[in-house]
């Protein structure tokens, strides 16, 4: 049994949870509110799972995981059918850069507990918080477009879905509820129609799980 610590708007929970689908494994969700009483994430009974505070977590046969990368590396590794990575080396380091891009050029900067601290630290208005928001969506999305002339097809690389797939959805919905204009971003919308237009996103979605509001 898989059980995924997971909050249905959390971008790497988002990725986690359709990598899971499109392995096609079953799993519970395990909901943890990142807002609700000032976070669940810090209650003494998650940091035992996760001593960083954040979700997801994985847990499967007694083996727990957290970090979104590690989680969906160790899926493709131990559950090798319906691959989320290509097999040769050149290519899969293709699909981690494609990865990295939203994990390190945008994710982290955008996230929830960096937006805190601005507000906190630096009193920046909402919408300075929104600029800061979608200039740092629209830069690491323009270099993930770049990249997308040498490496999509239907999909961000090739014609089948894969990690880069995984990682590029959630961080389209944060940029749509960011209302960043995506229209300089074709590539990325074709992708992203094509993937959306699929079960195991579909699922995935924040708007599909159990503990969305």
């Amino acid at each position: 049994m898989i059980k995924l610590y997971s909050y249905y708007r959390s971008s790497c929970s988002y990725r986690v949870r359709i990598a899971l689908n499109l392995k096609g494994l079953d799993y519970d969700i395990e909901p943890v509110h990142l807002v609700k009483e000032g976070g669940e994430q810090f209650l003494e009974s998650f940091t035992r799972l996760n001593p960083s505070s954040r979700v997801p977590v994985l847990v499967h046969e007694n083996k727990k995981l957290f970090q979104s990368v590690a989680i969906i590396e160790y899926l493709d590794e131990t559950f090798t059918e319906k691959p989320l990575y290509p097999r040769e080396s050149y290519e899969k380091a293709q699909v981690r850069l494609l990865c990295e891009i939203i994990n390190s050029d945008i994710q982290p900067l955008q996230n929830l507990s960096i937006l805190k601290k601005l507000v906190k630290d630096f009193s920046i208005s909402d919408e300075q918080k929104i600029s800061w928001i979608q200039d740092i969506i629209s830069k690491g999305l323009s270099s993930y477009e770049t990249q997308l002339q040498q490496t999509a097809g239907s999909f961000s690389f090739g014609d089948q879905p894969t990690a880069a797939d995984c990682f590029l959805i959630p961080q389209v919905y944060n940029a749509e509820r960011f209302k960043l204009d995506m229209t300089s971003f074709p590539l990325i919308h074709k992708v992203s129609q094509n993937c959306q237009s699929i079960e195991a996103f579909i699922k995935a979605h924040p708007d599909n799980q159990p503990d969305t509001p």
